[in-house]
């Protein structure tokens, strides 16, 4: 492969990387500093390998090389050896950044992220919109431009604009849809209308107060979040969560991926008027929510995980009567499969509907269920393991045709698989204290935490000053990679095919705005 007029392999381009396993920290001055074309062909060439882009921030003030620029960091995947890598460049000014994403895709958003946060110029970026500001409601009149949205015109062309403010009790998104007829030639998505600056307030509360911050950037993924969170803090402290608190974290997390996805299952009857799916989808789903709520007081788990370990364990003599619950919610999930993949109305709903090929998901960077569904094999829990995950190995599930009954389908085994998770270590938990007492973070380093919530890979990047306190911190939610993801299923189908398009991926909107 040329890049800049160079051959260089793949060995030499990984060497260009600090490399360490899941929820490791390192020393800033340990990252590489290479040149703006260096780090564009070093990540460009690398991901053409398989190594994926997960995330990319700029450091704070307080760890630049020098106060007029930007030092940039990318965090690579390598999803094959189960390693994570930081790279890093330095530009002097805005004009020195070179763009990535037309070599290589995944990378559009973080790029722009770029552009809106610091003003850096993405000189070739084919698509320098906003990530999250509205350009038409700033309050500067000079500032007063149109949304820059994609149109088309021609006899039978038409637009169709949802949102942001919808019929049903949901966050707020809006969606532009560009039509021939009843068909989608294009699905624009604008979000941003959450946008509370969470990564900096996170930085400025008090230590005290980020817990409940972290489990807040995305309400229905408190355990991924948290669990993140507090893996990156024991990373910079040097300390590990005991035996008991990594095998409560992983059976939580478990139950939170097990609720949504019921409720995502039963979601999705609805949006076809399968009521029995919905009903017992829907019933189910509060059985794991109510487990959930026994251990920690809250139906969301907040509050259970914290830095160190958990603040309570689950009760000894309740854990018989959660394992008979576990068994018969099982065997009713098994029936309402059954019955909802029985129906030939069902699977002629979703089967064939909203198609994204592998090859599109992977340019694009799909990750969780969206890119499982799209045979794209990654799951942090097996390629990037941590926790009770480095020794109890979770099956990976994986379906091949990228629609909506492989988001289904997806679902239902995951929830299988978490299923027998819970139910094998539930029964089994080690016994050990609930926490480990922590440390001092270490000063000047930074540390890389992922986690696989139930609707993806969820990372994140925390740095340090010399005083060892939070200067930095970065959150990447699954639904960041993903929106992208149900604007291309919608090429090509009818417009109202959207809403069970739009629930087989049920992304998060606060998680994408932050």
């Amino acid at each position: 492969m040329k890049n800049s007029g160079k051959d260089m392999s793949a060995k030499k381009y990984l060497s260009q990387a600090a490399w360490g396993e899941n929820s490791f920290a390192t020393a800033i001055a340990s990252v590489p500093n290479i040149s703006p074309a260096e780090f564009k062909d070093v990540c460009v060439a690398l991901c053409a390998t398989g190594i994926r882009l997960a995330g990319m921030c700029t450091l704070p003030q307080a760890n630049r090389t020098n106060t007029k620029g930007y030092d940039i960091v990318a965090v690579l995947a390598d999803d094959k050896l189960g390693k994570i890598g930081l790279i890093r460049t330095y530009i002097i000014d805005d004009n020195s950044y070179v763009v990535m994403t037309p070599e290589l895709p995944q990378a559009h958003l973080f790029e722009r992220e770029l552009l809106e946060n610091h003003g850096i110029k993405l000189n070739g970026h084919p698509w320098p919109k906003p990530v999250r500001k509205h350009n038409d409601l700033e309050k500067n009149p000079k500032k007063f431009d149109p949304h820059p949205f994609l149109f088309m015109e021609g006899e039978g062309c038409h637009e169709v604009a949802v949102g942001p403010v919808h019929a049903g009790v949901i966050e707020p998104g809006h969606f532009r849809f560009q039509c021939h007829g009843e068909i989608v030639a294009h699905l624009e998505i604008q979000l941003g209308y959450q946008h509370r600056g969470a990564e900096a307030l996170f930085v400025k509360s008090n230590p005290a107060r980020r817990l409940a911050i972290a489990e807040s950037i995305c309400g229905d993924t408190a355990m991924g979040h948290s669990m993140a969170y507090c893996m990156a803090l024991e990373s910079l402290a040097g300390i590990e969560a005991p035996p008991y608190a990594q095998a409560a974290r992983g059976i939580a997390l478990e139950l939170e991926r097990m609720a949504w996805h019921v409720g995502d299952m039963g979601a999705l009857c609805i949006d076809i008027g399968f009521q029995p799916g919905a009903s017992f989808y829907g019933r189910l789903r509060a059985v794991f929510l109510n487990l959930l709520m026994r251990t920690s007081g809250n139906r969301f788990g907040k509050s259970l995980i914290i830095p160190g370990g958990v603040r309570i364990g689950f009760r000894e003599d309740e854990r018989k009567n959660d394992l008979e619950l576990l068994a018969l919610a099982e065997r009713d999930l098994i029936d309402t499969n059954d019955t909802a993949m029985g129906s030939s109305t069902v699977c002629a709903r979703f089967e064939n509907c909203g198609v994204v090929t592998n090859e599109t998901a992977e340019t694009i960077g799909l990750v969780g269920p969206a890119g499982r569904a799209s045979n794209c094999n990654r799951d942090v829990r097996r390629d990037h393991p941590f926790g009770i995950y480095r020794k109890a190995k979770m099956p990976v599930a994986l379906y091949e045709h990228g629609d909506v009954m492989g988001r289904y389908m997806i679902r239902w085994l995951e929830t299988m698989n978490s299923s027998a998770f819970v139910q094998e270590h539930l029964a089994s938990i080690p016994d050990s204290p609930l926490k480990t007492p922590m440390a001092a973070l270490r000063a000047d380093s930074i540390a890389v935490a992922m986690t696989e919530g139930w609707r993806g890979e969820i990372v994140h990047i925390a740095t340090t000053d010399k005083a060892g306190d939070l200067s930095g911190y970065k959150f990447v939610d699954p639904s960041f990679h993903n929106w992208f993801g149900l604007a291309w299923a919608l090429r090509d189908n009818e417009i109202s095919d959207f809403p069970v398009n739009n629930k087989s991926f049920n992304l998060s909107y606060a998680g994408y705005d932050l």
